[in-house]
């Protein structure tokens, strides 16, 4: 595709979050590591900017309250082997959510976790190898898909 005005070609997204310093470890668990911070003069971390190997993120302190079951923002990752970080999310505490909503059939209900839940692999249409569906600590949801082998 050739294009003759400038383009967009990278997209970096920012959350708002409760706690920035703790939603910042949480994500260190995916493999984010902080690249910069901003800290207030009273010690608050406002901003923290993270990095993986080809993914960005921004995490900024919310001014309101989070309202995880509106999905103001939702993210779509994707990792080279879903199983194993399944397994290492759980190892690191993570609550096993069971099986995701919009999967479960009717007596499968489980329980919906309010924060820090990872959920078992499933496999829509889309991403037949598998997803995986995490909660972060401010209850946004994090879709984790397998990269083709």
């Amino acid at each position: 595709m050739s294009t003759t005005h400038p383009i967009v070609n990278r997209c970096v997204a920012m959350v708002h979050v409760e706690d920035v310093e703790a939603a910042a470890k949480f994500y260190e668990l995916l493999g984010f590591q902080p690249e910069s911070r901003y800290v207030r003069d009273d010690g608050i971390t406002n901003f923290v900017g993270l990095r993986s190997d080809q993914a960005e993120l921004f995490l900024a302190r919310s001014s309101g309250p989070i309202v995880p079951s509106q999905q103001a923002v939702l993210f779509y990752m994707y990792t080279s082997n879903v199983r194993a970080l399944r397994e290492h999310l759980l190892a690191q505490g993570l609550e096993d959510g069971g099986i995701p909503p919009g999967f479960r059939k009717r007596g499968h209900e489980g329980h919906m976790p309010e924060r820090r839940a990872v959920y078992s692999l499933c496999h829509p249409f889309y991403m037949p190898e598998g997803e995986l569906r995490v909660q972060d600590l401010d209850g946004y949801t994090l879709l984790i898909g397998q990269l083709e082998p």
